[in-house]
């Protein structure tokens, strides 16, 4: 009936101060929290202030009776339209009493009664252990520790086992705290959002709580700030079409995921989106979906490498004095898929495998300066060749960087055009070299700038190589070479060649600072594991060009056929030789007759072989070194690059960040060598309280799990404290604290 009812023509007009809900259908809120629903000119619901059941009830009704939608109703009592599912939901199955709210805090008595407090302390008098007397009470530790008065003041949250004492009062910890508030209801903004009305993005507003999940990864953020990942994203692309979550929201959040152990897209999957909203100030946090999608809205840009670019950029003038050495080393990332990718060696497969190669930039410390997509089939001293312009811009004009690097790189024309380029260079000689003389080996000691001692056995001397290629084919470069003199496999000692351009470097020096390339393959080694250096961000590919030159795989098979035709030859020769020798050296008694045809058919074999050699090497050397890729594999697919290289930057960031909080605690912490980064991804993780107030967001975060690390991490604090950094997107400055640790139970 009230369905047909509804379907009638509206009444024109709603009560004096009545907000619309639907046409027709309006709320008249009430100064005590009352409301009054008024449907059509009829007032079909009323509910007093304080009456949560009977305000619920009215909500789900509205929605029943088809008078508005869910959404609205939700938008216009406050609340989202799956807590409206829900009330509608608990209104089925318990009646009017299930939409009554449940009782906050311990749902009983308290169970440290007067005459349990008097035995606890009669079992403490008679020498037991805390753990002993909360087994024979059965009460928490806890609860044992607050009837003996050994709980400090305002510090009942710092107890990790809390959550099971009913002795917390009404649920609130540290000076009167509510644990885990409600977030601000979003709902309004949500619907500008939809609309396309609300500007960049929702900004952040917090609750003033105690015990916030994730409240750590509120540390990264001065940190975070010295990367310029949010500044340098501003300036490459703007912002983001107008939507709830903005471009910075969804930077902090791709940042916080990868310093919260889940690095990828799909790791917000398994980090509740309420508990990393509390930390970006708003009511829940973007899920898979939204990040792709706003990852791809940044990939059809097409600036992801200037986004790169521009953090190398803000890298370079911070931290200056470590662009002194740029470690540049290649990096396959293998492929497991379906499509059709170039193979390429890996390193740690020790075989070729799909893949795509990228080509990193470290500074001297091993920290991720610059990362390019590398160009299939290019060596490493074509890629170097290649970033020159684009190092130079980063160090700038006039200052003096060395260039290191592996074998991989090894071109003298190369050699030549780093010097032309205004570069020093230290790589590893490759390929055979004379031996030096053992008179000129001596023992060296030295220190690097870590403080740890080297002793070498070297030799110093200089090495002129011949150019064979390129423009400069024909010159000569000439560079100082150190030989360091090292123990052999077998027995014996053998020599490992260093060139470098370096002249004012002593010959310690050049070895510990060309053997500190392997803090570039650390970085590879900790981001594969922590930051999925080698995830597939996108499934996305598109067709390899197919004008591009590849090495041709018939000139492998060709050379093949050289090696196997020089084989035969040598192999007929020998027999032939052998057999002269048998007719030339009869036995004695005996005579041997060689004539002319004789020696033909000894002949005949070893010359056909010798002749079908030369035919071989003739077909090897007319076919082509190089051929078009779509004579060979017109299927040929390169994989998605811009999201992977806007995630390389991201976590790049996130990766510098932890790296200077860890660094934060070397003279400080006596295992920082050992433990420092342990200790700041607890630390990142762990809970803590969040007090918005004055201009300041007051974050102060639980002990860790040893006092010796809560007070590390209060050190960390005090430096955190020094840099007044402000929260993103709003006038409020990070102050941090740690909470005492507890004494031993």
């Amino acid at each position: 009936m009230m369905g047909r009812m509804l379907t009638q023509p509206v009444l024109p007009l709603l009560p004096d101060g009545a907000g619309e809900i639907a046409p027709g259908v309006g709320l008249l809120a009430g100064e005590d929290g009352g409301g009054l629903v008024i449907v059509h000119g009829l007032a079909v619901f009323a509910w007093d202030g304080g009456d949560e059941a009977g305000r619920r009830l009215a909500a789900v009704q509205l929605v029943r009776l088809r008078a508005a939608s869910q959404a609205r109703v939700a938008e216009v009592f406050g609340v989202d339209p799956a807590t409206v599912w829900r009330w509608d939901r608990a209104l089925a199955g318990g009646g009017v009493a299930g939409l009554v709210p449940a009782r906050p805090g311990p749902k009983g008595a308290s169970k440290l009664t007067p005459e349990l407090a008097a035995r606890i302390a009669g079992l403490d008098a008679a020498g037991q252990t805390l753990r002993q007397i909360a087994a024979a009470t059965g009460v928490s530790t806890f609860t044992v520790r607050n009837a003996l008065g050994r709980v400090p003041a305002g510090d009942g949250a710092s107890g990790r086992d809390h959550a099971a004492d009913e002795g917390a009062a009404a649920g609130r910890a540290g000076g009167g705290l509510p644990v885990l508030p409600d977030p601000v209801p979003r709902g309004g903004e949500r619907a500008l959002a939809r609309q396309g009305l609300l500007g960049e993005g929702a900004g952040p507003v917090f609750t003033p709580g105690a015990r916030y999940p994730l409240a750590g990864l509120l540390l990264a953020l001065p940190a975070l700030e010295d990367t310029g990942l949010l500044e340098c994203a501003r300036e490459v692309y703007g912002k983001l079409r107008n939507g709830y979550y903005g471009l910075a929201v969804t930077l902090l959040t791709l940042v916080f995921l990868a310093l919260a152990g889940e690095p990828r897209a799909e790791g917000a999957t398994r980090v509740p989106p309420g508990a990393l909203g509390r930390v970006l100030g708003l009511d829940r946090a973007p899920e898979v979906k939204t990040i792709r999608r706003k990852l791809a809205e940044l990939a059809a840009a097409g600036k992801a490498a200037d986004l790169i670019m521009a953090l190398a950029r803000r890298h370079a003038a911070a931290r200056p004095e470590a662009l002194g050495f740029l470690h540049v080393d290649g990096h396959a990332r293998a492929y497991y898929g379906t499509r059709k990718v170039q193979k390429t060696r890996i390193a740690r497969l020790k075989f070729p495998a799909p893949a795509t190669e990228e080509t990193w930039v470290a500074d001297q410390d091993g920290d991720p300066v610059l990362m390019v997509i590398a160009e299939p089939s290019d060596s490493l001293a074509g890629e170097l060749r290649r970033l020159l312009p684009s190092l130079r811009e980063i160090a700038g004009q006039g200052r003096r960087v060395t260039v290191c690097f592996d074998r991989g790189g090894w071109s003298p024309a190369l050699f030549a055009d780093i010097r032309a380029a205004g570069f020093d260079l230290l790589t590893w000689r490759k390929g055979p070299a004379p031996d030096v003389p053992p008179e000129t080996f001596a023992t060296v000691t030295c220190a690097d700038d870590r403080g740890r001692e080297h002793e070498y056995d070297l030799a110093d001397t200089t090495a002129g190589l011949e150019i064979n290629e390129g423009p400069r084919k024909g010159q000569q470069v000439t560079l100082r070479q150190v030989t360091r003199r090292v123990p052999a496999r077998g027995g014996g000692t053998r020599q490992i060649h260093v060139l470098t351009s370096r002249a004012d470097l002593t010959a310690g020096e050049v070895c510990w600072r060309l053997s500190s390339r392997w803090r570039e393959e650390n970085y590879f080694r900790y981001a594969r594991t922590r930051f999925a250096l080698d995830a597939l961000d996108s499934h996305a590919a598109t067709p390899d060009d197919p004008e591009r030159l590849i090495p041709n795989p018939a000139k492998k098979t060709a050379a093949a056929q050289v090696r196997r035709a020089a084989a035969l030859a040598q192999a007929a020769e020998a027999s032939r030789d052998a057999r002269l020798l048998e007719l030339r050296s009869p036995p004695p008694g005996t005579a041997s007759i060689i004539t002319n045809q004789a020696l033909n058919r000894i002949n005949a074999p070893a010359e056909t072989a010798w002749r079908e050699l030369e035919e071989a090497e003739r077909a090897a050397a007319a076919i082509p070194a190089r051929t078009r890729l779509g004579d060979i594999t017109p299927d040929m697919a390169r994989l998605e690059t811009e999201v992977k290289q806007i995630t390389h930057a991201i976590r790049m960031a996130a990766y510098n960040t932890e790296t200077t909080l860890a660094r934060a605690l070397n003279g400080r912490y006596a295992r920082a060598g050992d433990e420092a980064y342990a200790l700041i991804r607890e630390a990142l993780v762990t809970s803590g309280d969040i007090i918005p107030g004055n201009g300041e967001l007051l974050i102060r975060l639980d002990p860790l799990t040893a006092p010796r690390r809560t007070s590390a991490l209060a050190v960390i604090c005090d430096q955190l404290n020094q840099a007044q950094a402000s929260y993103p997107g709003a006038d409020l400055v990070l102050r941090y604290e740690v909470k005492n640790h507890p004494g031993p139970a």
